[in-house]
């Protein structure tokens, strides 16, 4: 089951469970759209892995399968792809 990320790795946005715009990686490395399609263009900075748009929680859901709390960011946030 998916950890539901709360924020970008980035620019720390909120990234809700049930909203769209959170794109990942194979291991769950969470950003938003803007720094995934801008700044990383379509790679993770952790594995070098391609982006994805990360899917939904149902919010009838949340409260059987609650998302992570736990917020991860890189230090100096992430520096653009080549």
């Amino acid at each position: 089951m998916l950890e539901m990320r709360p924020n970008c790795e980035c620019c720390e946005r909120d990234l809700l469970p049930s909203a769209t715009g959170a794109m990942i990686c194979s291991f769950e490395c969470t950003f938003c759209a803007a720094c995934a399609g801008g700044t990383l263009k379509g790679k993770c900075p952790n594995c070098g892995g391609d982006l994805f748009a990360r899917p939904t929680r149902a919010a009838a859901l949340l409260g059987k399968f609650p998302a992570s709390t736990t917020r991860k960011v890189k230090a100096g946030g992430c520096v653009p792809a080549r």
